[in-house]
C-alpha cells in the first residue's frame, strides 16, 4: 500500500500539489553541490528536511563562467568553467532517494536554444514535469548581462521554448510526429521590484506577459516584509495575474548580509530586524534573530492561506528545520 501511495505522490506538477492540498504547502530550494564533492554533501544537506514531506524540491542552474588561464608559452587561453554542475542529474538523484517532486530551475545565461532544448529533452527522459524559467544573473566578468550566442535575452523567451516542447513544436522544424512534453513552468516574481525595471508597474506588466504566455505559477523573490509580499499579491490580481503566487524566504544569518542582502538582491530589510542584528555580539547571536523572523513571517503567511512556503536553505538546512518544525 505504501508503495503505491509514492507512486502516485511522485511526478505531481507544482500546481497540482497545490490544487490538491487545502493547506499551506512546504518547499526547499538548493544549490548543487560544488565541483569535485559528491552527492552525499547534496544529501546530508536534504535529510534534516526531509521529514516535513516537502512537495517538491528547487534545483538552482548555474551558468558557466569563463576565465583565461596561462599557458606554458606566456599567453593566455579562454577556460570555460562551470563550478555547480548537474541539475538534472540530481533532480534525477532526489526523486530517487527520496521519492520527492524536483523543480530543476532553466536559465537563459549561458545556453544556446539548442543546448537549452536538449536539458528540456532530458529532463522529460528523467520524468521532471517541472521547471523555474528564470533570465540568470550576468556573468561575473559582465556589467549587465549578455545572452550567450544563440541563446534567450530574456525569461520570456525561454518560457516560450518551454511552451513550444509542451506543444511538441521543437527547433527542428521538419520533425514529425513529434513527442509533446507537460512541464508545469514557474516563473520569478519580486514583490520589491526587479532591480533592472524602471518601476513596478512595468515589472509587474513583464510578470503578466509571461503569465499571459503560459507561467503556470510564480515564486518570489526573498523578502523580509510580509507586508510586501501581500501588498504584491493584490496587485497581480489587480492586473489579471491569479495564478498561484508562493513566497519565498530565506533566514538571515551573519551581520554581513545587512549590507550584501539589499545589494545583491535589490531589497529593503526591516528597521526593526536590521537593529536586532546589529545589536548581536556574534553570528550565532544573529542566527538566533533570524531563525525567530523567519518563523514569525512563516506563521503570519501561513494564517494568511499562502499555498505554499518556499525556503531558500542555501547552506543553512539546519536553521530552516527549526523554524518548521515549530510552525507544524
Amino acid at each position: 500500500m505504501e508503495l503505491s501511495l509514492h507512486t502516485f505522490i511522485l511526478k505531481m506538477k507544482v500546481t497540482d500539489h497545490i490544487n490538491q492540498s487545502d493547506k499551506t504547502l512546504i518547499s526547499f530550494e538548493i544549490l548543487p553541490p560544488l565541483k569535485g564533492k559528491g552527492i552525499q554533501s547534496l544529501y546530508t544537506h536534504l535529510d534534516p528536511l526531509m521529514e516535513f514531506k516537502p512537495s517538491f524540491i528547487n534545483v538552482t542552474y548555474h551558468r558557466s563562467e569563463h576565465t583565461f588561464k596561462k599557458t606554458q608559452n606566456g599567453t593566455f587561453e579562454k577556460v570555460v568553467i562551470r563550478k555547480r554542475p548537474g541539475t538534472e542529474s540530481i533532480c534525477a538523484s532526489i526523486m530517487n532517494k527520496y521519492e520527492v517532486d524536483t523543480v530543476p530551475h532553466l536559465i537563459c545565461g549561458g545556453f544556446s536554444i539548442n543546448e537549452t532544448e536538449d536539458a528540456l529533452i532530458n529532463l522529460n527522459y528523467l520524468g521532471c514535469d517541472n521547471v523555474l524559467v528564470l533570465r540568470g544573473d550576468a556573468a561575473k566578468n559582465e556589467a549587465a548581462f549578455e545572452p550567450e550566442p544563440g541563446g534567450h535575452k530574456y525569461a520570456i523567451d525561454l518560457l516560450k521554448q518551454v511552451v513550444n516542447l509542451n506543444d511538441g513544436i521543437y527547433l527542428e522544424e521538419d520533425l514529425k510526429n513529434t513527442s509533446k512534453t507537460k512541464f508545469c513552468i514557474g516563473v520569478a516574481g519580486y514583490p520589491e521590484k526587479h532591480f533592472e525595471a524602471p518601476n513596478m508597474d512595468a515589472d509587474l506588466k513583464n510578470l503578466k506577459a509571461k503569465v499571459d504566455a503560459g507561467a503556470d505559477y510564480i515564486i518570489t523573490q526573498m523578502f523580509f516584509d510580509n507586508a510586501k509580499y501581500f501588498e504584491f499579491v493584490k496587485s497581480c490580481r489587480a492586473i489579471g495575474i491569479n495564478v498561484p503566487i508562493i513566497p519565498g524566504l530565506k533566514p538571515i544569518y551573519t551581520k554581513k548580509q545587512l549590507t550584501i542582502l539589499p545589494k545583491t538582491f535589490n531589497i529593503d530589510l526591516p528597521a526593526a530586524l536590521s537593529e536586532a542584528v546589529t545589536a548581536c555580539k556574534s553570528d550565532l547571536d544573529v542566527e538566533k534573530i533570524g531563525e525567530a523572523w523567519l518563523l514569525e513571517q512563516s506563521k503570519e503567511l501561513k494564517k494568511a492561506g499562502v499555498p505554499v512556503l518556499h525556503y531558500y536553505t542555501l547552506g543553512r538546512p539546519l536553521l530552516v528545520a527549526n523554524v518548521v518544525k515549530q510552525l507544524l
